[in-house]
């Protein structure tokens, strides 16, 4: 194997670590009401295969039922952004919500910082069409 081979893998790896480390499951909201009554929460899956699955739980109260938004598609990272992708053939009845071009950023302890700050990973969306989603951090569990 040559060197320019052994590089590849290396960098293929690296980016796959890289990757890996972004998936996983991030969340917003909790159990407990709200002073209303409302219970609302955000779940955002990212998985290793580049998919993503987005809920939207809302509970308005006793006397209103539950509210479930879905949305699908797939998901890339460039540098510390991560951008959702979603096609037609991702929005059915089931999976209403379009989060395609959507963009948000990576949030993390820098490894540079010794600093006994803590700094719980995130994504905190920036950029969307669909227009309640700008301004949201998700955290990952």
């Amino acid at each position: 194997m040559n060197l320019k081979s052994k590089l590849l893998i290396i960098i293929t790896f690296l980016f796959t670590l890289h990757v890996f480390s972004q998936a996983g499951v991030y969340n917003r909201g909790s159990e407990e009401p709200r002073e209303d009554g409302t219970i609302i929460q955000w779940t955002i899956t990212l998985n290793q295969d580049g998919t993503f699955l987005y809920h939207f739980l809302r509970v308005a109260g006793e006397r209103n039922p539950e509210e479930n938004f879905y949305g699908k598609g797939t998901w890339k990272i460039e540098g510390k952004v991560i951008m959702f992708f979603s096609k037609e053939d991702d929005l059915n009845q089931e999976f209403t919500v379009n989060l395609n071009n959507s963009k948000a950023r990576y949030i993390t302890k820098s490894p540079r910082d010794k600093s006994d700050k803590v700094v719980k990973t995130a994504l905190r969306f920036y950029e969307s069409e669909t227009s309640h989603i700008v301004g949201l951090t998700v955290y990952k569990e």
